[in-house]
C-alpha cells in the first residue's frame, strides 16, 4: 500500500519538483526526423504572429493553392532537447489527428518539417480566447444560459478525449478559442502539448497544468482523466461569479487552497445563482476524483443539458469500464449490484438512460450483445479497453444476466452504475440504500441472506456454497447485513481500479 501524502507534503513536493525542473541542466539538442511532409513554404506563406508557447510560436498563414487562412504552430527542433520533448511533439500531432472532426476541437490539417523546424497546420480561430471574453466583463459574470452553453462545449471535448483514451491535462480559459467573433461562434479546444494517452487504471505521477486549474490528485501525483473535469469545474465557477474558487498570492498558497480549501458559494452573486447551477459546480469540484462527475455524466446534468438530446451525449468511458468490471465480478458481487440498482430513483438514472439510449441503436428499449460490440468498435474505446482484456467482447455476454439474449435497462444499470459516487454523495443515504438492497434480497425478512435465497435469486438449482462463502466471512452459514455491506463497500473501493479485479473474490481463502 502506498502512503497518502499530507497536504503539506504534497505542496512541498510540488514546489521542489518545479524548482528542480527550473534548475535541471539542458541536454544537448537532438537531431530528429519526424517523417512529416517537406517543403512547407511551397504550400503556405506565413503571416503575423498569433501567440507563443514553451516550445512553439503560432502564426497566421495562407494556403497558396486554396487561399485558405490557417494557423501554423512552428516548433524549433533545437528547443526539443530531450527524447521526452520529441515524443510530446509527436503525440500532439497524433492527438490532433485522432480528434479531427470534432466541432469543439481546433481542426488539424497537416504537419511539415525541415532540418530545423516542425510545422503543425490547423484551422484559424479568430474569435479570441475564452479568457478575453471573461476579462471583457470586468469582474462581472456570464448569464447562466451563456455559461451553460460554454461549459457544454468544453465537456463535449473532454468526454470525447476520454472516450478516445486522451487526457488534456491543461484545460484553462486561455486554451479555448472562439472560431469567430460572432456571439454564437463555437468554442474550440487548442494546445494539446501536455496531453497524454492513458490506459484504464493508469495514474500519472508528474505535475502539469496551471496552478489555478490543477486538480488535488495532480498535486498528490496520482491523477487520471478526472483531473480534466475538475479544471472544467474551476472554469465554470469563474464563468458564474467572475472569481477563482481557489486563490492566493503565491503558488504554494494556491496549491494549499486546492488541496484543502472550499469554494465560496455565499458571497455575491451566488445567492442569485440557481441551486441547480451550484449543485453542478460542486459535483465537478469534488476532492475525491472517483466521486466527481465524469464529463459524459456532467453533460446529462439538467443545468448544462439545456435543450440537448441524449443522442448528443457521447459514450462515457467510465460506464464502459464499469461494464467491463461487472462481468469480472463474482456472482455474489453481481447480485449485490443488481439489488443496489433497485434503490435508484428516476432522477438518479438520467445519465445512465442517456448512455443506454446511445448504445440502443434501434431504440427498441433493449441492447443486443452485437449492438454493444458494434458501438464499442465504432467509437474506438474498444481498443483502449482491450489492452487490459483481450477477451473483452466475449466477456460482455455476461451482462445478459437472465440469459434471454438481450440486455435490458435494469441489467444495464446494475452493471454501469457508479457505486462510489453514490457512497460519497451522502454517506447516511448510502447506508439506507444498502440496507434497502439487503432487505430486497432477504425475502423472509429474518435479517440474514441464506443459501436458499441466493439460489432462487440466481436461478441455480444446485449448491451455491462456492458462491455463498465469499460473503459468509464468519462461516456461520448465512450472510448478515454487516457482511453484505462489506461486499458493497469492496465494490465501491475497487470501482475503476482495474488492477484490483484480477482476483475479484474477497473470500477468506484470499
Amino acid at each position: 500500500m502506498g502512503q497518502c501524502l499530507s497536504h503539506e507534503d504534497a505542496v512541498s513536493g510540488v514546489t521542489a519538483h518545479v524548482a528542480n525542473l527550473k534548475k535541471a541542466p539542458q541536454a544537448l539538442p537532438i537531431n530528429v526526423e519526424f517523417g512529416y511532409k517537406r517543403n512547407f513554404e511551397a504550400h503556405y506563406v506565413r503571416g503575423k504572429e498569433l501567440g507563443r508557447g514553451q516550445f512553439g510560436v503560432t502564426y497566421a498563414a495562407r494556403n497558396l493553392e486554396t487561399q485558405e487562412q490557417v494557423a501554423v504552430k512552428m516548433i524549433l527542433k533545437k528547443t526539443l532537447t530531450t527524447p521526452v520533448d520529441v515524443e510530446d511533439t509527436k503525440r500532439e500531432v497524433q492527438i490532433l489527428s485522432l480528434l479531427k472532426g470534432h466541432e469543439n476541437v481546433v481542426q488539424y490539417i497537416d504537419a511539415f518539417e525541415d532540418a530545423e523546424r516542425v510545422f503543425i497546420v490547423m484551422e484559424l480561430c479568430e474569435g479570441g480566447e475564452l479568457l478575453d471574453r471573461i476579462l471583457a466583463k470586468r469582474g462581472r459574470h456570464y448569464s447562466e444560459k451563456d455559461a451553460a452553453m460554454v461549459v457544454r462545449q468544453m465537456l463535449n471535448v473532454v468526454a470525447r478525449c476520454h472516450l478516445f483514451g486522451v487526457v488534456h491535462r491543461d484545460l484553462k480559459p486561455e486554451n479555448f478559442l472562439f472560431k469567430s467573433k460572432a456571439e454564437d461562434a463555437p468554442l474550440k479546444a487548442v494546445d494539446f502539448g501536455l496531453s497524454e494517452f492513458y490506459k484504464p487504471g493508469k495514474k500519472f505521477s508528474n505535475v502539469v497544468g496551471s496552478a489555478y486549474y490543477v486538480a488535488p490528485e495532480v498535486l498528490k501525483r496520482k491523477s487520471g482523466p478526472e483531473a480534466d473535469v475538475w479544471s472544467v469545474g474551476v472554469i465554470t465557477y469563474i464563468l458564474l461569479c467572475g472569481r477563482r474558487p481557489f486563490w492566493d498570492r503565491t503558488e504554494d498558497g494556491i496549491f494549499k487552497e486546492v488541496l484543502k480549501g472550499k469554494p465560496d458559494f455565499r458571497d455575491h452573486p451566488w445567492p442569485q445563482v440557481s441551486p441547480l447551477a451550484i449543485q453542478f459546480v460542486k459535483k465537478l469540484l469534488k476532492k475525491d476524483p472517483k466521486a466527481r462527475l465524469t464529463a459524459a455524466q456532467a453533460l446529462s446534468h439538467p443545468w448544462v443539458r439545456v435543450n440537448g438530446k441524449a443522442s448528443d451525449i457521447p459514450l462515457d468511458i467510465s460506464v464502459l469500464s464499469n461494464l467491463r468490471s461487472f462481468v469480472r465480478y463474482s456472482r455474489l458481487k453481481q447480485l449485490a449490484m443488481r439489488a443496489l440498482a433497485t434503490t435508484l430513483e428516476d432522477d438518479e438514472l438520467v445519465d445512465l438512460k442517456d448512455q443506454f439510449e446511445a448504445i440502443d441503436l434501434e431504440q427498441r428499449g433493449t441492447i443486443t450483445i452485437e449492438e454493444l460490440k458494434k458501438v464499442l468498435v465504432k467509437n474506438k474505446p474498444y481498443k483502449i479497453l482491450q489492452r487490459k482484456d483481450s477477451t473483452l467482447l466475449d466477456r460482455l455476454t455476461g451482462l445478459d444476466t437472465d440469459k434471454n439474449g438481450v440486455i435490458d435497462f435494469r441489467e444495464f444499470v446494475s452493471a454501469a452504475m457508479h457505486v462510489h459516487q453514490l457512497e460519497e454523495a451522502d454517506a447516511k443515504a448510502f447506508e439506507r440504500r444498502v440496507r434497502k438492497a439487503f432487505e430486497y434480497l432477504d425475502k423472509d425478512q429474518n435479517g440474514y441472506l441464506e443459501p436458499e435465497e441466493i439460489r432462487k435469486e440466481l436461478g441455480i438449482k444446485g449448491s451455491v456454497d462456492d458462491i455463498f462463502e465469499e460473503g459468509d466471512l464468519d462461516a456461520d452459514g448465512k450472510i448478515s447485513y454487516a457482511e453484505f455491506k462489506n461486499i458493497v463497500e469492496t465494490i465501491s473501493a475497487t470501482e475503476g481500479n482495474w488492477s484490483s479485479l484480477r482476483r475479484p473474490s474477497i473470500s477468506k481463502a484470499e
